[in-house]
């Protein structure tokens, strides 16, 4: 029986173990392709902003993102992403500001303000645009967010397509990966809405006993 259980485990392990070092496969390979193709709406994943100027990261996917939409990619770009406590400006806001001394006009744009995170803004996102009869999109964020944000897009009914910000600062690392299969390969199990509200009640814990 014991020689049983210990098979078992030993078996069971070996599929956790494959099933994440596939899902890390994917996970490199999305970070490397541009999924970019005609569609209805660019959305831009918000990134940090510094008192209404992007920070680096997202400046590099507001390029991206004017890149596509002088390309004819879509005529919409949807700009995402809320204000950080104490924070003047949303990131989002910032980002269309940046974008309209860009040139693109201000009927181009669509802001989401309150996101505090991808599903989040994905999610408020995809509630304005299916108003417009807009479901197909190309995400753009960085290289190694690809395949989650795909996914995601997919749980909130949208058609959505990476087309990653190759020339962000924050480069494809070994701990990206990993930090991304950790989170695409629990989000396929769980769902991504159920994991970021696990990750926000582990947060409130955390930030609970540190006050204390």
């Amino acid at each position: 029986m014991i020689r049983r259980f210990f098979k078992l485990g030993v078996l069971l392990g070996l599929v956790i173990v494959g099933y994440f070092a596939v899902t890390f496969v994917q996970v490199w390979s999305a970070s490397r392709r541009d999924d970019a193709r005609p569609s209805q709406a660019i959305i831009v994943l918000g990134a940090a902003q510094y008192n209404g100027t992007p920070s680096p990261v997202l400046k590099a996917r507001l390029d991206h993102a004017a890149q596509l939409y002088e390309a004819k990619i879509a005529p919409v770009v949807v700009l995402t992403g809320g204000r950080a406590p104490g924070d003047k400006f949303t990131e989002a806001s910032a980002s269309a500001d940046y974008l309209r001394r860009a040139g693109i006009p201000d009927s181009a744009l669509r802001l989401e303000t309150d996101g505090r995170n991808s599903w989040q803004s994905l999610a408020a996102a995809a509630r304005f645009l299916r108003k417009e009869g807009i479901t197909k999109v190309v995400l753009v964020s960085s290289p190694y967010h690809s395949l989650r944000v795909e996914h995601i897009a997919g749980e909130v009914g949208l058609d959505g397509h990476a087309s990653p910000a190759t020339d962000a600062p924050d480069r494809v690392t070994t701990g990206h990966l990993i930090h991304e299969t950790l989170a695409v390969g629990f989000g396929r199990i769980l769902g991504y809405h159920r994991l970021v509200d696990l990750d926000t009640k582990v947060a409130r814990v955390r930030s609970s006993a540190l006050s204390r």
